[in-house]
């Protein structure tokens, strides 16, 4: 890494390093935490742990009950639907304001994050979900509106769960191969100044996303139930 994290406490290094490795998807949904051998293997003891899975679980990542188990927070479909409709507002007027107020440097940004990105289908794995955020975040970041991109961070940060579950579903190739030419229109209609198209591709394309795929099969079960 290219500098030395600095954190004010220990749980501050335990919240950071838990979180990333939930939403990565190292520890996946419904994993247990043994907390002990997590704090050893943090180096530390589980008083600043205990604090880390605190904040974790204001954040709805984290279960604790009264007997101080812990456990990855399960995926459910109402989340993830809501946290897909806050997409279809925000991500639109970030695409738009971007094809507002975007500088050459965003442009060059944009277009560097566009030649990482793959079709994302599920041999590129890892790869290809994170140049997938990267390429959303510069096009957002050119709205140059500090507080949208920090709502925007926080709501990707939350959909990457869903998000690696839609990767595991296999819809075929067609929708992956449309997303991936969506990304590359995005940045010539940015490029235009196209912010009532921008915002339009936009919203579709967030319709039809991994986090869309992932909330379809999670009702699944109970549209089963129900029958």
């Amino acid at each position: 890494m290219g500098g030395a994290n600095v954190f004010l406490s220990k749980s501050d290094a335990a919240y950071a390093e838990i979180r990333d490795r939930i939403l990565s998807g190292e520890l996946p949904p419904g994993s247990v935490l043994a907390q002990y051998d997590l704090a050893a293997s943090l180096h530390m003891s589980i008083t600043p742990l205990r604090e880390a899975l605190r904040r974790l679980k204001g954040e709805g990542l984290v279960e604790l009950d009264v007997h101080r188990d812990a456990r990855v927070a399960p995926l459910h479909a109402r989340e993830a639907r809501e946290l897909l409709e806050i997409r279809m507002s925000l991500d639109p007027s970030g695409a738009e304001l971007a094809a507002r107020r975007r500088t050459r440097a965003d442009i060059e940004a944009m277009r560097h994050a566009a030649g990482r990105l793959r079709p994302v289908p599920r041999e590129w794995g890892e790869e290809a979900v994170v140049a997938h955020r990267e390429f959303h975040r510069a096009v957002y970041v050119a709205s140059h509106n500090e507080r949208l991109i920090e709502l925007l961070d926080g709501i990707w940060d939350k959909c990457d769960r869903y998000r690696r579950m839609g990767l595991r579903l296999p819809p075929g190739e067609e929708p992956r191969m449309r997303d991936h030419r969506e990304h590359h229109t995005m940045v010539e209609m940015i490029d235009d100044g196209d912010a009532d198209g921008v915002a339009a591709l936009m919203r579709n394309h967030i319709r039809l996303s991994l986090t869309a795929s992932a909330i379809r099969t999670l009702e699944e079960p109970r549209e089963t139930t129900r029958a």
